[in-house]
């Protein structure tokens, strides 16, 4: 049975409402992408350093300098694909309008061909091709949407980095903060890479966690999920920790 807010939601009122007002931009995959990485590339550093013997304070310096640099790189790179996309969107819709300007008919043809595909025809297809033709913006926006598969509006490039980067450094720095403690205090943390690697782990399920709520999909299974990249990733790096350790025992 349906309840009194669903109903409300779907009255004449309310769908106009929403269909008025313009769209919100998700940045949950920007935020992801940041979480995801960052605690996966410092928490490589962390895995492979701690496996060679080194000392905490290196963990620290190699730790803070690639949550830091890798952090702007992965943000700068996010910005400017993102602002790629957008030149792109911009770029088919000055080409969408000159092709309107210069071959209307052929345009035309393209707007029918495609309500055909859809089901559309005789009276009602030619009557839909004459209502999307009659209005330039519409017949352009169909045509980005229909013809090009792009969406119409515009993700914020700057937002899109901004949401990386603080994502990065967040989830990045929770690899760091049992290293740190130990640092500031020694004898505060028996065992800072064991600490480390629990963290690590509870964060790299909690990003998989938060994912689920935008995707419909299982909590548990998006949190192992996530957790199941960061543990590969950690064990990568520390292979290879222990692979280079006779080089920093010969080095020293």
């Amino acid at each position: 049975m349906v309840d009194a807010k669903t109903r409300l939601m779907h009255s004449p009122e309310a769908i106009r409402e929403r269909l008025n007002a313009a769209p919100r931009q998700s940045y949950l995959r920007d935020f992801i992408y940041g979480a995801i990485d960052g605690a996966v590339t410092t928490f490589a550093v962390v895995a492979s350093v701690a496996a060679t013997g080194l000392s905490s304070g290196v963990v620290i310096i190699l730790g803070l300098a690639n949550l830091l640099a890798d952090g702007f790189s992965m943000a700068a790179g996010n910005f400017l694909g993102t602002r790629a996309e957008i030149q792109s969107r911009a770029r088919a819709r000055s080409d969408e309008e000159l092709e309107i300007e210069t071959h209307p008919e052929g345009e035309r043809e393209e707007i029918r061909q495609i309500f055909e595909a859809k089901g559309f025809e005789g009276e009602v297809l030619e009557q839909v091709v004459d209502v999307i033709t009659s209005d330039k913006k519409r017949w352009v926006d169909t045509m980005i949407t229909e013809e090009h598969g792009l969406p119409l509006h515009n993700p914020s490039a700057w937002k899109a980095a901004g949401v990386t980067y603080l994502a990065f450094i967040i989830v990045g720095f929770i690899p760091l903060i049992t290293y740190i403690l130990e640092y500031l205090v020694p004898g505060t943390v028996a065992s800072p890479f064991w600490m480390s690697s629990l963290l690590t782990g509870m964060a790299f399920f909690t990003v998989g966690t938060m994912k689920s709520w935008f995707v419909a999909k299982s909590w548990i299974a998006e949190g192992v999920e996530t957790l199941s990249v960061g543990a590969l990733a950690a064990a990568i790096a520390y292979l290879i920790g222990l692979m280079l350790k006779p080089l920093v025992n010969g080095a020293g």
